[in-house]
């Protein structure tokens, strides 16, 4: 029986490691050719070679910075149509909003907002006109509940899941399909940055995600007509009860909240 993504033309922005690497991977098990696009030219080359030792499908790389917003109309004419976008690339820093850099936010904007609209608008055109496309925008459960010292951070995905929502009611008629993933820590090397003194990873490891349960969760949706991706259970049951008691939830959980 064919492959659910057989030949299925996906581009994987932040794809030079963590969940990225993983969706590209997963992605390429079903079939699909894979654009993978990162600053890291080492760790893509990498994980092409992987894919294409394993998967036997198509793989390329673009050594591209998702902060030259500027630049992605360009990048995208060497790529053409694809099916599926993934909009993975992003960072955060665990600082109080006082001493987070003008230089910082900017850059968090950048990457985490401006470059996945920016993918976005430059893909949508040629999936509209096939009435047939999916953009999975990797968004976080801090954008629905904003934590102490991640204010910028929340900010920015709180921005995603504003734009990704508006965006699927206006492609309701189109074909095109818009997903959010919102995952919980993952285990992942954006902890690296984000948690520079590793508090926050001491505090909450033992509830990580795995990586390739993620990308796998993900990987299972594409082309189907799913709404939202929420991990862990507990995490989106905490943000929707936040939603309804926010005072609540906030004077309950203001010690684990600080845990960065």
């Amino acid at each position: 029986m064919a492959k659910r993504l057989q030949h299925k033309k996906i581009l994987i922005t932040g794809a030079s490691g963590g969940l990225g690497e993983r969706i590209a991977y997963f992605s390429a098990k079903e079939g699909a050719d894979v654009i993978l696009t990162g600053r890291r030219k080492d760790r893509l080359e990498a994980v092409k070679q992987k894919i294409l030792a394993e998967c036997h499908v198509e793989c390329r790389i673009i050594v591209f910075d998702m902060s030259q917003t500027e630049e992605i109309d360009t990048v995208f004419q060497t790529v053409g149509p694809v099916d599926i976008l993934v909009n993975n690339a992003g960072f955060g820093l665990f600082e109080l909003a006082l001493e987070t850099s003008i230089e910082d936010m900017k850059s968090m904007f950048e990457v985490n907002v401006f470059g996945l609209i920016t993918w976005t608008r430059a893909v949508l055109p040629d999936m509209i006109a096939k009435k047939s496309g999916h953009i999975i925008n990797i968004a976080s459960q801090a954008g629905k509940i904003s934590t102490p010292k991640s204010s910028l951070y929340a900010a920015t995905k709180h921005a995603v899941l504003g734009y990704s929502n508006s965006l699927r009611m206006e492609l309701v008629e189109t074909g095109v399909k818009v997903t959010t993933v919102n995952p919980g820590p993952i285990k992942t090397d954006f902890f690296k940055l984000a948690d520079q003194n590793g508090e926050y990873v001491k505090s909450v490891g033992k509830w990580m995600l795995d990586p390739d349960q993620v990308a796998q969760k993900i990987v299972s949706i594409m082309m189907t007509n799913k709404r939202e991706i929420n991990l862990p259970v507990w995490m989106n049951g905490v943000s929707k009860l936040y939603q309804v008691f926010p005072s609540l939830v906030e004077k309950i959980g203001r010690n684990a909240f600080y845990k960065k």
